[in-house]
């Protein structure tokens, strides 16, 4: 209730006549009104009584404003004010006569700053958006939960592609960037239990979401899939996993025997090396297991994109063919190009059927000497289960795989040396007083040598009677072993591939090796200590979609004119920062850090990049039209926000 009157003593007496009041008409509800008149019976609660405006106000003590409470609010304003003023006039005074420096000014108006990393993240996450990676998964795993699956997503590629880092140190980082503006939502939301569940959820239709943002791709970027690499490799996992389909002991290069790990075929398009397509497979999968499955994957991806089958070669490794490989192929009406592993008889013989002085006639490159190339055509027989095909086969002298075979054969050979000299330097000590003692010494250093084969030793006792150890090069064995140094043979059932575009195409295959590198040194992968193979199949998802985004930039940028990978763009932009400076008075500013020439010039040709990414391609209808809404970059160094 309010009150005309603002002393508490009058309010206590006020509420008490009036309660008097209501107890004598209660108690007395019948009174002769008395007058000049009769007598007249009226109640003493006749009802509800209403004022008549006419009549004037009811309290005319009672202003119809509350002026003075708005009077006095405004004059507290601008006596705050006219403080603030005085203050600032004092600070200026004493900033232009040197008392007091501008650094000092700015230290006493400021209540904190912070700053948070800005770099690439503007570029990373517009491409994102561009690929519409955030809407494409929400799309597949909608959430009724504060952050959606597709914001965790795309941080979590974000963080693959600029800071590789667990899972429980992904908020951290969240926090020291500038991505809590433009997502708008607090970094502790970001915790390891939040990003498990998404990693849970995408798991489910990782199939479906890599098929619609390739797609996206390939619509957007326009990739050429003429050419098509193929290759496998294998990833290292750490912790227990009991029952894992996935992780599991194999043989793989470059990785130890005694460690769990799954592979992943992966597929790249020779057009800037973007990724297609890839499975994941159990550790102990043979490579050449997987591609009868690979062939059929890619001719569904590629009737999927309207591309034909037909036009399509797959170039791999000496792991993708075999007999049965090579009539697979036909089958399904694909073209290859593959290095053969010569098991059968014949197809060793084909290595080396022709002199080394005949290679010299049929050059490959335009390089001579050491540095050449040089190919005999030949014809390749496949047999398997009673069917029998005849492929186009090249036998391929290089002349640097050649020199490194020997000089790698000839340290060998010395090393070997100077292991039996020690034996014979240990002639007449304990255990190598006998003939058969050294001669069992001899022969396990030639067994431990990768160039034992190529040596004889023999211990023998001379004419003094005296045992000596004697060694000697095999060479004949070395003879032989030099016939094949740097042949390796080529196959391929497209016949109208000429000799030197077979090599030409096969040494590109290292676009998916390089792949590989980036997937395993610059997105880190490995090692993987997650413990669910669903969230092995989610968190290989995230790292493809780092891949993809990381290729296509790569792609878009050297088509611009600049001869730049991902990794050198995004280590440019690492010294850009956003500093946010909170004053005393409630404002704060946001500034970007000084950005030198070359950052300016970079971010330009990342600019159009984008806006050309952004140009609109023929519809498809598992992508729904939408604007794509950039990263909201902070205001330039001369604007000031205030909050």
């Amino acid at each position: 209730m309010n009150f005309a009157t603002k002393s508490r003593r009058t309010q206590i007496l006020v509420w008490l006549i009036w309660a008097m009041a209501c107890l004598v008409f209660l108690a007395l509800p019948e009174q002769a009104v008395v007058g000049a008149g009769p007598v007249i019976g009226l109640p003493a609660l006749a009802g509800v009584v209403t004022h008549d405006p006419r009549n004037g106000p009811l309290f005319p003590w009672q202003p119809r404003h509350r002026w003075r409470k708005w009077a006095w609010r405004r004059y507290c304003a601008l006596r705050q004010a006219h403080r603030r003023a005085v203050w600032t006039a004092h600070l200026a005074r004493l900033a232009l006569t040197g008392a007091l420096t501008f650094a000092q000014l700015v230290d006493l108006v400021t209540h904190s700053q912070l700053r948070r990393h800005l770099g690439a993240l503007p570029v990373l996450y517009a491409l994102l958006e561009v690929l519409r990676v955030r809407e494409i998964i929400n799309r597949h795993c909608p959430t009724k939960a504060e952050v959606d699956h597709g914001t965790v997503a795309m941080v979590l590629v974000l963080n693959r592609l600029t800071m590789p880092l667990p899972l429980y140190q992904v908020a951290d980082w969240l926090a020291q960037t500038v991505l809590v503006y433009t997502l708008g939502v607090p970094a502790a939301k970001f915790n390891d239990d939040r990003l498990e569940r998404t990693l849970d959820a995408i798991s489910q239709h990782r199939r479906e979401i890599w098929q619609d943002v390739v797609h996206r791709t390939f619509v957007q970027a326009e990739i050429d899939l003429n050419l098509i690499f193929y290759d496998l490799t294998a990833f290292i996992v750490h912790g227990t996993y009991a029952d894992s389909q996935h992780a599991d002991f194999g043989f793989a290069h470059n990785t130890p025997m005694n460690k769990r790990k799954f592979k992943a075929g992966l597929n790249v398009a020779a057009d800037g090396n973007i990724p297609a397509d890839y499975e994941l497979w159990s550790g102990r999968t043979a490579d050449l297991a997987t591609v009868q499955e690979n062939m059929e994957r890619l001719c569904r991806l590629l009737k999927r994109h309207g591309w034909p089958v037909e036009e399509v070669i797959i170039i791999g490794d000496r792991a993708n063919v075999n007999d049965e490989l090579a009539l697979t192929y036909d089958d399904h009406g694909l073209r290859y190009l593959a290095g053969l592993q010569p098991q059968k008889k014949s197809h060793r013989e084909l290595l080396v059927s022709v002199p080394e002085k005949q290679f010299y006639a049929h050059p490959l490159t335009e390089e001579r000497g050491p540095n050449g190339y040089w190919g005999m055509p030949c014809q390749v027989v496949f047999e398997h289960e009673g069917r029998q095909v005849t492929h186009r086969g090249l036998v391929v002298l290089s002349g640097p795989m050649r020199t490194s075979l020997r000089r790698t054969r000839a340290a060998q050979l010395r090393e070997l040396r100077q292991a039996l000299r020690k034996v014979q330097a240990k002639i007449g000590q304990p255990y190598y007083r006998t003939v058969k003692s050294v001669q069992r010494r001899a022969d396990t250093q030639l067994k431990q040598s990768p160039a034992g084969k190529f040596m004889q030793a023999q211990a023998y006792i001379d004419e003094e009677g005296q045992v000596r150890l004697r060694w000697w090069v095999d060479r004949y064995a070395l003879w032989q072993a030099m016939q094949h140094d740097g042949r390796y043979l080529l196959v391929t059932n497209d016949w109208s591939l000429s000799p030197q575009r077979m090599l030409a195409l096969y040494r590109q295959k290292d676009g998916v090796e390089k792949r590989i590198k980036v997937s395993k040194k610059d997105l880190k992968v490995s090692p993987i200590y997650l413990h669910k193979d669903e969230r092995i199949e989610a968190m290989l998802l995230i790292n493809m979609l780092a891949l993809l985004a990381y290729s296509l930039l790569e792609r878009q940028v050297r088509q611009g004119g600049l001869q730049m990978t991902t990794r050198r763009i995004i280590e440019k932009l690492q010294s850009l920062d956003v500093v946010e400076t909170f004053c005393w008075d409630g404002s704060h500013l946001r500034r970007l850090v000084p950005v030198d020439e070359e950052q300016v010039a970079l971010l330009t040709i990342l600019a159009h990049v984008l806006a050309e990414l952004r140009l609109p391609r023929w519809p498809h209808p598992l992508l729904p039209a939408g604007d794509i809404q950039p990263l909201a970059l902070p205001p330039p160094r001369e604007q000031q926000v205030v909050g």
